[in-house]
């Protein structure tokens, strides 16, 4: 089993002002959606925020997290929704189960050393042909001290992180940047401004006006750069 990196105080500090950023949260929703199939588990689930807008449009989702505290406030939250099973879950694992469509995770790969090896513990949580589902940082020159202090042991590029999935044996069936307008704000931010991406009118402001420009311009042209990598791939048939 790996350990669980970075500061847990932080990483939740950082989740609470995240939970914030509605429209950012749901077009990442969306992102994923089409990939999930009927029974998807996702990978570090935090405080739930993804996970209980994925349940709304599927008939079955697992839900898991890695950190014991984190996980008994997550079971907490969703209790009340029966679609939804939650279960503690540390990647690399040992299990085999392969009985799930899909593996979604949102900012966890850059949290763990053998990540290669996390991926393919994804992949045999997933059935045959089904997919596992990444969002994570990009570009290593945002690493910044919040990245640090939160636990991130790397961030992405596209090249990057077809190396990892073409090592852990997955086929990428889409690759591409997102948020390239958050990029420079987080980079402005965190590694100018010394500021942690918490609740406030900054991450208010920039959810409500910039994110559904920035939303609808990469809808119609990926941007050659992004906050985040999205990548989805296949497991062996």
């Amino acid at each position: 089993m790996a350990d669980i990196t970075g500061d847990q105080r932080i990483q939740s500090e950082v989740l609470e002002g995240l939970a914030t950023a509605v429209n950012h949260r749901r077009w990442f929703v969306e992102l994923a959606l089409p990939y999930l199939g009927d029974n998807p588990i996702e990978v570090g689930s935090g405080l739930g925020d993804y996970a209980l807008e994925w349940a709304e449009h599927l008939p079955r989702f697992t839900a898991t997290e890695a950190d014991p505290d984190r996980l008994v406030q997550l079971k907490e939250r969703l209790a009340d929704h029966p679609s939804i099973d939650v279960r503690e879950l540390l990647l690399p694992a040992t299990e085999t189960e392969g009985n799930y469509s899909a593996a979604v995770s949102y900012n966890v790969l850059e949290h763990i050393e053998d990540h290669v090896g996390a991926l393919r513990s994804m992949a045999e949580l997933v059935r045959p042909g089904g997919r596992v589902i990444l969002i994570v940082p990009a570009f290593m020159f945002a690493m910044s001290r919040v990245d640090i202090a939160t636990g991130h042991i790397r961030r992405y590029t596209k090249k990057t992180m077809r190396a990892a999935m073409t090592e852990a044996g997955l086929e990428i069936e889409k690759l591409h940047y997102a948020n390239a307008l958050g990029l420079i704000g987080y980079y402005g931010a965190t590694s100018i401004f010394k500021l942690a991406p918490k609740e406030g009118p900054m991450v208010k402001v920039y959810d409500s006006l910039v994110l559904p420009l920035t939303k609808a311009a990469e809808t119609v042209v990926r941007p050659p750069f992004g906050q985040s990598v999205f990548v989805v791939a296949r497991t062996p048939r």
